[in-house]
């Protein structure tokens, strides 16, 4: 990461990404917006156990949603359901406990949840920030087989459930680290540079990197869905409290309460105007309808980005689709 870019990144951070950069746009935000009932239509949430996914589960369910939690820790993904089935009143809380970073699990899990749900809104929230490169047991770097390749996997095996229904959605939840990192589709698993989770994060979660690329792409391909990606600004969040701590002592009194990371992402999947909006764009955390990078990708983006298409659908037809 350069001086420049670290620079033109926390600045813009401590102006947008804070609390008191939500508190600023939220005047611009239209209340009526998610003054919405929605009964009958089914959500999914990764990572709905703690963070910006509890907080946006709960609201979902206040607002009489079906909500499936997709989780990794049994026990604190029960809490989560209890908690939140307490504060909604909303008993149509289901769990399925499953690792984003093992495709075996995505693929079991995909082929069973076919077969009993519909689907109306995907909301890939879960992520993760190892700061020492370990690998799964099939041999993936932890941070992408977790924040790229699970959601891939998920998002595409999702794709036909989604189809099926009335005004389907997929929203990505991405990061501000577009601002510090290019897209590298030569090392998708960091084995050739030195390894720095926090950067290893950026690649995977970065706007116009490799989640972002991905909406964009599916957006071409799946008319019939509205894609959406977006930064929920810098939330005071579990995640963020044990990955980041020092950045989390730092600025604590600053960052944006989890209701407030989580307010993008359900004008995104509840809002009539969110999908009025085009499909495939970017979404900053303290602007519930703004904002995309306006220009055209130029060859090295067109590059990559077939690079990185390349690579996923190699992982997609690897021998753990078949279980």
């Amino acid at each position: 990461m350069s001086l420049y870019r670290s620079v033109v990144w926390f600045a813009k951070g401590l102006r947008e990404y804070t609390k008191s950069g939500y508190e600023s746009a939220s005047k611009d935000f239209v209340p009526y917006d998610l003054e919405v009932q929605v009964p009958g239509r089914v959500f999914l949430v990764t990572g709905g156990n703690s963070g910006i996914g509890k907080a946006t589960a709960l609201q979902i369910a206040k607002r009489g949603g079906t909500v499936h939690l997709v989780c990794r820790d049994q026990a604190r993904a029960e809490d989560a359901r209890g908690e939140i089935i307490r504060e909604s009143g909303n008993q149509n809380i289901f769990l399925h406990i499953m690792d984003l970073s093992d495709p075996k699990q995505i693929w079991k899990f995909v082929e069973n949840f076919k077969q009993e749900h519909k689907l109306h809104v995907l909301i890939n929230n879960a992520g993760c920030m190892v700061n020492k490169r370990a690998l799964t047991e099939d041999g993936l770097e932890k941070n992408f087989a977790t924040n790229t390749l699970g959601v891939y996997i998920l998002t595409t095996g999702l794709i036909p459930v989604l189809e099926k229904e009335h005004d389907p959605r997929v929203i990505t939840v991405s990061s501000g680290g577009m601002l510090v990192q290019k897209l590298n589709t030569n090392d998708l698993q960091s084995e050739r540079t030195p390894f720095d989770g926090t950067m290893v994060y950026a690649q995977n979660k970065v706007s116009e990197r490799q989640q972002v690329v991905l909406t964009e792409w599916w957006a071409q391909g799946h008319p019939a869905i509205h894609f959406s990606s977006m930064h929920p600004g810098w939330a005071d969040t579990p995640g963020v409290r044990q990955a980041m701590p020092g950045f989390h002592t730092r600025f604590r009194d600053r960052l944006r309460s989890e209701a407030q990371g989580a307010d993008t992402v359900l004008w995104l999947a509840l809002s009539s105007a969110a999908a009025a909006q085009p499909s495939g764009q970017f979404f900053q955390g303290s602007d519930s309808a703004l904002s995309r990078r306006g220009e055209e990708p130029g060859t090295g983006a067109i590059k990559d980005t077939t690079n990185l298409l390349v690579a996923k659908e190699s992982f997609y037809y690897l021998p753990w689709t078949i279980f």
